[in-house]
């Protein structure tokens, strides 16, 4: 077995790393997610090392050595991050000359051969769902033979491999607790709407929205949501609860743990049975029943991806969802005491002036705990990249997601509505949002019974402050 080095690579000074991976900037609160989709291939390879090097505060100076004393190293890379992780990668066959380069991510799946092309010094990258490819490679099996990967051959020349299954059996994918106790500092970890320390991972993959916009459905998980059973979900549980001392929040990352409610109760019947405290990703349609059995059993907090308040764009974006029942799902939250934290995107297609005030107002109105506002971004291999590029939203050819300090720019403009109006709107959408009376009332409020969270809400705050007065400098460069 080649000693194998996973490495998700130093990045912006308040990166934000992103539901499990790399993710595409800075955002307006520093955070950190677990580097999931690292750990799980980790899991799998005896003796291998994962170094996460962002919330541990590496930088390439600390991290490049490392190479010296192994075979390979995989690193997880994105298309906004692209340019960078290649000079990382540099770096580490200049450490080591003999080491071998292998990628991982949505940007390598749905573009192995660009990606190849324009990184001579990647050896291999692993497509779609690449858990057990990179097994493979590890294992030293001739890359002609492995399903899932795309190389380049002695002679220089890529080559594409027939592609690999989609995973079945979930059960077969060994905890990836395990790989964050082994090699990471858990407490580095922190997001703000969730209790700290907190620890993540995945009971599922694929997502059966069809959302134009939404990379990893339509990249590596599939719109079949394949999931692990129920007591295999739970040992893992157990072994978090005895190996993070201090936990108070467990935090389910499936794209959307609610696609299964039938399983979904029936997990948080176990997790209740152990006073857990959990929070998971949901969509706006999760019925008063089901909501009440997770909140009856230990659910804290949803995720959830609203995305606009304008019916017609959520048409636009095949998000499958009706803003009435958006509605009546927020009041039902509200009333059996969930919290939500609410996402939203400006910027998607058919949006304008109107509808960004008509998206405002519905955050007002349906008061999520809190909110997080992006800019919309199409990635390669979406609907929304193939959309753009045929409706002349997008120039293809120099798309850049951020500017040099890692702040998200607005890749997408429309006739009427230019790519500074996007932007500008995500500042106007988080002043209105969060300073009205009531909501710093209820800030405040919590801030009195938590002093915990009382410190959290004020470095937040100063972050936030900060990330504007970027964003300002930005948008005047």
């Amino acid at each position: 077995m080649m000693r194998t080095l996973f490495l998700q690579a130093p990045s912006f000074d308040g990166f934000d790393g992103g539901a499990g991976s790399r993710y595409q900037a800075r955002r307006e609160i520093k955070s950190f997610w677990f580097p999931t989709w690292l750990a799980q291939p980790a899991a799998l390879i005896p003796g291998s090392k994962l170094v996460d090097a962002p919330p541990h505060n590496q930088s390439l100076a600390d991290v490049a050595p490392m190479a010296r004393d192994y075979d390979m190293a995989v690193l997880h890379t994105s298309t906004p991050s692209f340019a960078s992780d290649v000079k990382v990668a540099e770096r580490l066959k200049a450490e080591n000359p003999n080491i071998k380069i292998g990628l991982i991510g949505a940007k390598v799946a749905v573009q192995a051969n660009e990606s190849l092309r324009d990184a001579p010094v990647v050896d291999w990258v692993a497509r779609n769902e690449f858990d057990f490819t990179v097994k493979d490679v590890a294992s030293g099996m001739d890359l002609s033979a492995i399903k899932g990967l795309s190389f380049r051959n002695s002679e220089g020349v890529i080559v594409h491999n027939q592609d690999r299954a989609m995973l079945e059996n979930m059960d077969d994918l060994p905890f990836v607790s395990e790989v964050y106790k082994r090699d990471l500092q858990y407490e580095k970890y922190f997001i703000g709407y969730l209790k700290h320390p907190y620890v993540s991972f995945y009971t599922g993959r694929g997502c059966k929205s069809r959302c134009t916009f939404c990379l990893w459905p339509q990249t590596v998980g599939g719109h079949r949501y394949r999931t692990r059973s129920v007591g295999h979900v739970i040992e893992e549980i157990k072994y978090v609860l005895a190996n993070f001392p201090g936990l108070k929040e467990i935090f389910f990352d499936d794209d959307t743990f609610t696609d299964d409610l039938p399983r979904a109760e029936a997990i948080a019947k176990e997790l209740g049975k152990l006073g857990v405290t959990w929070s998971c990703n949901a969509k706006a349609n999760v019925p008063r029943a089901s909501l009440k059995v997770m909140a009856d059993n230990g659910l804290r907090l949803l995720l959830v991806g609203y995305e606009t308040g304008n019916q017609q764009i959520l048409v636009n974006i095949k998000k499958g969802m009706r803003i009435d029942v958006a509605r009546q799902f927020t009041k039902d939250c509200h009333e059996l005491g969930i919290k939500i934290h609410g996402t939203f995107i400006l910027g998607l297609p058919g949006e304008t002036k109107e509808t960004i005030q008509e998206t405002i107002r519905f955050a007002i109105e349906t008061n999520p705990h809190t909110v997080q506002v992006s800019l919309a971004a199409p990635y390669p291999g979406t609907f929304l990249w193939d959309q753009a590029a045929r409706e002349g939203w997008l120039d293809t050819a120099n798309t850049e997601y951020v500017d040099a300090h890692g702040v998200q720019i607005a890749p997408l403009a429309y006739p009427h509505l230019a790519h500074t109006e996007i932007f500008d709107s995500v500042e106007t959408f988080y002043r209105k949002f969060y300073f009205r009376a009531p909501k710093i009332a209820s800030i405040c409020g919590e801030m009195i019974r938590d002093r915990q969270m009382m410190v959290r809400r004020l470095r937040e705050g100063v972050e936030f402050f900060r990330f504007l007065r970027e964003r300002a400098g930005s948008k005047a460069a």
